[in-house]
């Protein structure tokens, strides 16, 4: 039995505003509220809306379709707060229980290449708010833009994940395929999940030209080609952003059309669907795959230069994470939520230097005129995010000084806790006592009421105790006098 994995990926990052060196210290506030607002609810209002009612009624009509879903926490947050009816979308599709919610970091980040405690502590916040909205706990990690090495398999292992999805590179698998589960070869109990490269493309990016030899993409073609692969191919993984779908495709071109088709001519074709979930529990890995550089979906390359691949791109990411260690030590909410909104690969992905396709892909996406001016303005607000940490806990004391500074301050409140509970504690035997203490000087210093004001059972009491049944018994044996 051959089966379909679809995978859609939300991301939308907070976009910052013009910021000058001349408000480094000044202001505050990094973020262009009218270009999020606009650009979320267009695109929601384009794409993600109308292909979520589209989802929804495939899964209406068709019971046997499942998919996954993938949402940044920082997306979830705009949505929120700017097409509040998309969460209720999404609500409605998580309550059919055939839509598998897929884990990765909060924001988007790359900390998964630098700070493995950042990574961890992301995923989860992303699973809490996962939780938190639809009532489910991911159970396959999908990490920010398909990024994976073999350094990273123990710890997504370690972290409860039984699965990881990224891309089937070519340079990675040589002459294997992707269409199987494969295991980590540092971590045989993680299941690998790749990304079927051209058939994902073949929607996402080429659906629409009219110079590809394949042109026109109909259901049927495409379902034949997916049916046509090796029988003993069963897992076919289908990954694209949700935008294909009214942004990157518009409505009309049929895209929309298209999607709601498939599942018709998958069904008369005996292909099913499964999520990430129903692949990991019920395929065994045919082999250990082993990939000892970082790869990801994004460019050719198929690596990480689009967020890395120069010298400005690196010397923001080195800034941004030597303070780290830093921002998790300080409990300022606002610097906290600052320290997620910038880690979004989206500000390095704007600084890339690159040309032809790439370059041509790089320039679509970002907001600036050129990566030199995404740089700096990026380098701005994080001299000011900068000043801002250093007031908490200045640069000048060193990470293993501060930490070990830390622990002691930690573990006197610690102490002083316990104590506090300790003398509570004794205040409460010491105030019990002097209670008992004071009745028991009550009874001992309390008169006997006369006769007269004695109640009936106090007097009923008198007579059955056993002093004055004694006395009455020695009366009765006394002998009578002559």
């Amino acid at each position: 039995m051959k089966a379909i994995c679809f995978y859609f990926q939300i991301h939308q990052p907070f976009r910052l505003k013009r910021y000058r060196f001349f408000d480094i210290g000044n202001d505050h506030y990094y973020y262009d509220d009218f270009a999020n607002d606009d650009i979320v609810t267009r695109i929601a209002h384009r794409s993600y809306i109308p292909a979520a009612e589209t989802l929804l009624r495939m899964l209406e009509q068709n019971p046997h379709f499942r998919f996954a879903l993938s949402v940044t926490g920082v997306a979830l947050e705009q949505f929120e707060q700017y097409v509040p009816e998309f969460i209720d979308l999404l609500k409605k599709l998580a309550a059919t229980g055939r839509v598998e919610f897929l884990a990765e970091t909060y924001a988007h980040s790359l900390s998964s290449l630098t700070d493995p405690e950042e990574f961890a502590n992301q995923v989860k916040v992303h699973d809490d708010k996962i939780h938190e909205l639809f009532g489910v706990r991911p159970k396959v990690l999908r990490n920010t833009e398909l990024i994976y090495d073999d350094e990273l398999a123990p710890q997504i292992l370690a972290m409860g994940y039984k699965g990881v999805i990224t891309e089937g590179a070519k340079h990675i698998l040589g002459w294997k395929s992707p269409n199987y589960v494969y295991s980590a070869a540092s971590a045989p109990k993680l299941k690998i999940l790749l990304r079927n490269a051209k058939l994902s493309d073949d929607i996402s990016k080429r659906f629409s030209d009219t110079e590809w030899d394949a042109y026109p993409l109909t259901a049927d073609k495409y379902i034949d080609w997916i049916a046509s692969t090796p029988a003993e191919e069963q897992i076919i993984n289908i990954c694209m952003n949700l935008e294909t779908f009214g942004e990157f495709q518009t409505r009309e071109t049929g895209i929309f059309q298209f999607l709601e088709a498939i599942p018709t001519f998958a069904r008369e074709k005996g292909v099913e669907f499964w999520t990430p979930s129903d692949a990991v529990s019920k395929l065994k890995a045919v082999g250990e795959l082993s990939i000892m550089h970082p790869i990801s979906w994004t460019d050719e390359s198929r690596d990480t230069s689009a967020w890395l691949g120069n010298k400005l791109q690196n010397e923001a990411f080195e800034k941004l994470y030597s303070v780290a260690e830093r921002v998790r030590l300080c409990d300022d909410r606002r610097l906290k939520q600052d320290w997620y909104y910038l880690q979004a690969a989206d500000h390095l992905f704007y600084m890339a230097t690159k040309h032809f396709a790439d370059g041509a892909a790089h320039s679509s996406f970002s907001p600036y005129e050129t990566p030199f001016q995404a740089f700096t303005n990026y380098m701005n607000v994080l001299a000011d995010f900068i000043v801002r940490v250093e007031e908490q806990y200045p640069l000048s004391i060193e990470n293993e000084e501060l930490n070990a500074l830390l622990t002691t301050i930690r573990n006197q409140e610690q102490e002083i806790a316990t104590l506090n509970k300790e003398v509570s504690s004794m205040r409460k035997n010491i105030e019990h006592y002097n209670e008992e203490h004071l009745l028991r000087g009550e009874k001992q210093s309390a008169p006997e009421l006369p006769a007269a004001l004695e109640t009936k059972e106090e007097k009923t009491s008198k007579k059955s105790t056993p002093k004055t049944a004694a006395k009455k018994t020695t009366k009765k044996a006394a002998p009578k006098k002559k």
